[in-house]
């Protein structure tokens, strides 16, 4: 083999090793347009995972908010269908399970009555009786 054949086929062999290990080294514009793929699914994965946080608290909230209405009208029903109380003077409110009695009544024995009606609902955690007897007339 010629020694100028030789030395160009050595050169071009080491020319081309170095130009393709360049290459690989580099990114080209197909492998940044994937990394940004990727970087953009992560954050829309955070995202949609942050947003189901939030509904999931929502629907807990809106949860409690129905359970509370619903003791709050348990109760007053309750209140109308007892023959003792005035079911008009007292008012009900609920939140998170506790009720809060209010107004006032014609004696300590409504007091006593709204007291154990509203304490006997499902889902009553506690109830604050801040009825008051009236003064009389």
């Amino acid at each position: 083999m010629n020694p100028t054949y030789k030395a160009i086929l050595i050169s071009s062999f080491v020319l081309s090793f170095a130009l393709g290990s360049v290459g690989c080294e580099q990114e080209g514009p197909a492998e940044r347009v994937g990394q940004s793929i990727d970087r953009t699914a992560e954050k829309a994965g955070d995202k949609m995972e942050e947003a189901k946080e939030a509904a999931s608290e929502k629907a807990e909230e809106a949860g409690a908010y129905i359970d509370d209405a619903a003791i709050t009208a348990k109760i007053k029903a309750d209140f109308l269908a007892d023959p003792m109380l005035k079911a008009f003077q007292i008012g009900v409110t609920t939140t998170d399970g506790v009720v809060t009695l209010s107004g006032e009544v014609d004696s300590q024995a409504s007091i006593d009555r709204s007291q154990t009606i509203a304490g006997g609902v499902e889902n009553v955690q506690s109830v604050r009786n801040e009825l008051l007897v009236k003064a009389p007339e």
